[in-house]
């Protein structure tokens, strides 16, 4: 059997009546700072280099914040990348700091990876849809509810969602580690993105049982329209992250991760490309690819609802001053209960062995058990 279960999408009210942060789209763009002068911003990046220095620290940033923090994380010795680059490139670094621009699960996610680092983060309050809408208590039981089933949860998720899972993934593997899991007899029960899992899906064969949750920027991504937009740009290639809707991913030319949409923006014939993700990962692809035009993919129509006008309002809520401040006071600091973490860190380790060994040509299938074996 397979099927998607039906869960409430918008944080339930419980959860929301003990989160004293940003716990609505509306909250958190009411959060997003002003741009600075060119004054300003050249003071705070010189200070944050400073602080840098000085604090022993090193400045990971996500494709989707802004292009000030992206470009100073690189010229500082550190990295732009996915969530679990970010937390693995933090892990392998001498720093004893990690500053880590994103979304709350990103920097748990360092956490459990650098246990004996310190994390830090410019506002706590960033968080992310997914995770907001798969709460530990709820996904426990819907897990408890089918034991049957191996938990393959998406990096979009907190430590305590994790550390119930079997296995980890990012949308760059999902589709390799899913297909080892099917070829070994598996049953998947599938948290929290509802259009990637129904991709993977489709693409494997597997079956899966789904949580109902949804990305607010991919999720807000419009077919009728970018049909439209295809026909002004007869020449453009479509390229779209699997978090979007089916309807969408069926007009891809590439369907891929942000390194997979990254490289297919670099690989591909085309001088024009119509992007369906977040708009933060504009400034990269542009920058890689200076030659090229690159076109944000509509998310206006009938049918939408505006929440995020193609970019993730708690990844807004990062700034070059919120930054400066909490290097420079030691605040917003990540904690990770160590038992938690200890638990979080083996379906992360697994996936991280199983990319490895993809990587190196060895037979990652061979690290998936077959279901039923002594």
């Amino acid at each position: 059997m397979s099927g998607v279960i039906d869960v409430e999408y918008e944080l339930p009210e419980t959860v929301a009546a003990e989160t004293t942060g940003a716990c609505s789209t509306l909250h958190a763009w009411a959060r997003v700072p002003d741009e600075p002068s060119p004054t300003e911003r050249a003071a705070l990046k010189d200070k944050i280099r400073r602080l840098l220095k000085e604090k022993n620290a090193v400045m990971v940033s996500h494709y989707y914040v802004h292009p000030d923090l992206q470009d100073l994380a690189e010229e500082t010795g550190g990295l732009v990348s996915d969530s679990l680059e970010m937390a693995r490139f933090g892990r392998d670094h001498a720093a004893q700091t990690l500053l880590v621009s994103g979304v709350r699960f990103m920097g748990e996610t360092s956490k459990i990876l650098s246990p004996d680092k310190r994390v830090l983060m410019p506002d706590l309050d960033a968080t992310c849809s997914l995770d907001l809408g798969c709460p530990e208590r709820e996904f426990a039981a819907f897990c408890d509810a089918h034991p049957d089933r191996t938990v393959v949860v998406y990096a979009n998720t907190s430590a305590a969602v994790k550390a119930r899972s079997d296995w980890l993934v990012t949308s760059s593997c999902a589709l390799d580690i899913v297909r080892a899991l099917k070829d070994k007899g598996h049953k998947i029960l599938w948290a929290p993105d509802r259009h990637l899992g129904s991709y993977i899906q489709r693409e494997t064969g597997a079956d899966m049982l789904m949580w109902n949750g949804a990305c607010i920027v991919h999720n807000e991504f419009k077919a009728q329209e970018l049909e439209a937009l295809k026909l002004q740009h007869p020449g453009a290639k479509v390229l779209v992250h699997p978090e979007s809707p089916e309807a969408v991913v069926a007009l891809a030319d590439a369907v891929g991760s942000t390194s997979g949409i990254l490289k297919a923006a670099s690989e591909m014939d085309a001088r024009e490309f119509i992007v369906a993700t977040d708009n933060g990962m504009m400034h990269k692809l542009r920058t890689l690819n200076p030659g090229k035009v690159f076109i944000e993919a509509p998310t206006a129509g009938n049918s939408a609802t505006c929440k995020s006008c193609a970019h993730c309002p708690w990844m807004a809520m990062n700034s070059l001053a919120s930054a400066a401040r909490v290097l420079e006071y030691g605040l917003n600091e990540i904690h990770v209960d160590p038992a938690l973490g200890l638990r979080a860190r083996v379906p992360i380790d697994r996936m991280l062995a199983f990319t490895a060994a993809l990587k190196a040509g060895q037979p990652a299938g061979s690290l998936v058990p077959q279901i039923g074996a002594a």
